[in-house]
């Protein structure tokens, strides 16, 4: 279980809190390269997960197959992902899919085959039963470690929403926010006392942020 510190940011641009980020006295560097990054969401049909969320129920999920590159087309090494969250701790649950096409084509029908794969565990198949796709989403990531190691930062720009059908999706039902850039600071239980001079260091404040949210209110409204 880590800790994942949210900062939704509208006043500063992607480049600016990128300096913020690396000249903040834990000296963060970039770890990795910049990629995309694409989640596709499953909610029941009554969005359980979302009115989790939205009223701050202090056990809920998330269910997402992600992929990184392009978010179109022959997908590789998707991963489906359970995000589970108790209070303001979180941990991940995952498990590799095989590679499947994202186009015009997509249906319900696919996403069943796809998931049906012999490697899922029974209560992992039982539970996707009851769910269906409701969001895809992404974002460009860039990713960045402190010096000592304890603390991971990751800031993501050009978020992208999609609508997502259950008989077939053309994705032209999309929005793009264009202003905000989210910044995530994760690390381990252990370091929350520690974390707070980190985190208070930033000239920006902890907010509660989510992508999904935000995306299925803006392709459903």
């Amino acid at each position: 279980m880590r800790y994942e510190r949210k900062f939704m940011i509208t006043d500063y641009s992607f480049r600016d809190v990128e300096q913020v980020l690396k000249f903040h006295p834990a000296c963060f560097s970039e770890v990795y390269y910049e990629r995309v990054v694409n989640n596709l969401y499953f909610d029941s049909l009554d969005f359980t997960n979302y009115y989790d969320n939205v009223e701050g129920s202090p056990e809920r999920q998330k269910v997402r197959i992600r992929w990184y590159g392009s978010t179109f087309g022959e997908i590789e090494k998707p991963v489906l992902e359970f995000k589970i969250k108790s209070g303001l701790l979180g941990t991940k649950e995952s498990y590799q899919l095989n590679s499947f096409k994202l186009n015009a084509d997509f249906s319900l029908s696919e996403i069943s085959k796809m998931l049906n794969i012999e490697a899922l565990p029974k209560h992992i198949k039982n539970q996707l039963v009851s769910l269906k796709p409701s969001l895809l989403n992404s974002y460009t990531r860039k990713y960045f470690l402190s010096a000592d190691k304890n603390y991971r930062a990751t800031i993501d720009h050009r978020m992208t929403f999609y609508r997502v059908g259950i008989l077939g999706n053309t994705f032209a039902a999309k929005s793009v926010d264009y202003n905000s850039t989210v910044m995530e600071i994760k690390y381990e239980a252990a370091m929350e006392a520690d974390a707070k001079l980190v985190i208070n260091h930033f000239p920006f404040s902890i907010t509660k942020s989510s992508k999904y949210l935000q995306g299925l209110e803006r392709v459903l409204n």
